[in-house]
């Protein structure tokens, strides 16, 4: 069992900068996929950024078209951790953010993982952009 510990949300100006971290616990070694989605009031779950851990690595990380240039997806091995750097926050950006992870392989997967492929979840941090 793997839990994820999600933190590191706040409210800032739009413009400004936040980073999330997504600290993980556990059974952690068949993870293929970590990955940080979103929920904004009144829409769909959407896939925000994801790095694949499985493998023999050197893929490129995915990024939503409306984060790419902006947010930064990383992570600590050392540590078992990820981040999620959010430079030139928007309005827009304003949701509730989970970490994920999956032990789907990216030939299963394609380019990211679904909601439907990932196992487990943190329990979300709020991120608001004001404008």
């Amino acid at each position: 069992q793997v839990t994820l510990v999600d933190t590191g949300g706040g409210s800032v100006q739009a413009g400004r900068s936040l980073r999330l971290s997504c600290a993980a616990s556990g059974y952690v070694d068949y993870t293929q996929w970590m990955a940080w989605f979103r929920r904004a009031p009144g829409k769909e779950r959407e896939g925000v950024a994801a790095i694949y851990t499985g493998g023999e690595g050197g893929h490129p990380a995915y990024y939503t078209d409306s984060v790419k240039g902006r947010f930064t997806i990383s992570q600590d091995n050392a540590k078992n951790t990820v981040y999620l750097q959010m430079n030139n926050l928007k309005h827009e950006d304003t949701a509730m953010y989970y970490c994920s992870g999956s032990y789907r392989p990216r030939e299963a997967t394609g380019e990211r993982p679904t909601t439907g492929d990932c196992a487990y979840w943190g329990r979300g941090t709020q991120v608001t952009g004001s404008s």
